[in-house]
């Protein structure tokens, strides 16, 4: 997969500005095109009988002539707008599977015998998104920082790479323990960006600090340039990320903050709310010990966790979701199939592979 292009569909804007108007045009109806350089055409006329001249006034453009720029328009944007994930890409969303899951990679291991339950795809490297913050907060915890001292958001944790917004602004103070908080619950990026800023040596020390913790982890397969996941160069796969989620719930505080419902946080003298954005935490029906998510569109849908289910604690790993709701969706439909196989005592392993790999 190394020779595959890893760059997301998009026209430049050069070649936008190349396409010539008659090639834009050959989706407009014939009649629409005439109409409009008819009326064009029609700007003056000569009295009878008279040696004065009048000017008409400029037609109002037509039904047909503003279809026509209608049509031009939408066929301009509809091209500049088409991005695909890497997984669509490299073709791994072809892969079927059982429970016709809408992520393209798909890995449920049980956390303490590490036996494997449901594979699909589970080598393929991709970009990982947020996952990523995970992997931070390992970093941090491990550094054994002082979780009560005060970090400043600052322009350098301002996302220069998609231009996401934050609710922490800049000048924002918060605790380092709130940061953790907000990066690992709320995903807020510029939370994880402080705090491998203000590492000892700095982000790039940071940042070495996470692939050397990835290689000790085992995680051969994996490569960090960042600490939010920001950056489509934050890859992984989900053998690597069960090693992180395995080693990620070794910790109490890394566990806690990450299924947090909620957080309320004093910036200034404002009090402001922060949510999960893993809805599965809310729900009665699941028992989740660790979790992450994790989206920008060279990734897909993301999701890893930690949960119990039919008596086992299992790690479940979900990237390259299709669909804004794909990664809850496809969580569910492999709690239900675990506890009904198991249930019925007819739990076999299931495994999919792609032959784009």
């Amino acid at each position: 997969m190394g020779n595959i292009c890893k760059r997301w569909f998009a026209v430049p804007g050069a070649l936008l500005a190349s396409l010539s108007l008659a090639a834009v045009l050959t989706a407009v109806p014939a009649t629409a095109a005439t109409a409009a350089t008819s009326s064009a055409n029609k700007t003056s006329s000569t009295s009878t009988g008279k040696r004065t001249h009048r000017t008409r006034k400029a037609a109002k453009p037509s039904h047909t002539t503003r279809h026509a720029k209608a049509v031009m328009h939408r066929s301009v944007v509809h091209v500049a707008a088409q991005r695909t994930s890497f997984g669509q890409a490299y073709g791994l969303h072809d892969t079927e599977d059982p429970l016709d899951l809408k992520s393209s990679v798909a890995l449920v291991v049980d956390q303490d015998t590490d036996q494997v339950l449901f594979s699909k795809n589970p080598q393929a490297v991709l970009p990982i998104a947020s996952i990523t913050k995970l992997m931070t907060a390992v970093v941090i915890t491990e550094a054994h920082l002082p979780m009560d001292e005060m970090l400043t958001i600052t322009q350098d944790d301002v996302d220069t790479e998609k231009f996401s917004g934050s609710r922490l602004r800049v000048g924002t103070t918060l605790s380092r323990g709130d940061m953790l908080h907000l990066a690992l619950m709320s995903s807020e990026n510029r939370a994880a960006h402080a705090l491998g800023r203000t590492y000892p040596g700095g982000l790039a020390v940071f940042v070495a600090a996470m692939n050397h913790k990835a290689q000790a982890l085992g995680m051969t397969g994996t490569h960090y340039v960042e600490p939010t996941g920001l950056s489509s160069n934050n890859q992984s796969s989900a053998a690597d990320l069960t090693l992180l989620v395995k080693a990620a719930y070794e910790y109490p505080n890394i566990r806690e903050l990450s299924t947090s419902r909620e957080a309320q946080v004093e910036v200034g003298r404002r009090h402001m709310q922060f949510h999960t954005t893993n809805g599965l935490v809310r729900n009665p029906k699941w028992d989740i010990g660790l979790q992450k998510t994790g989206y920008i569109t060279e990734a897909g849908r993301c999701l890893v966790m930690s949960a119990q289910m039919a008596g086992r604690r299992l790690i479940m790993v979900l990237l390259d979701g299709a669909g804004k709701y794909s990664r809850i969706a496809d969580a569910e439909r492999i709690r239900k199939w675990i506890t009904a196989a198991t249930a019925a005592d007819t739990l076999v392993p299931v495994s999919a592979e792609s032959s784009h790999q």
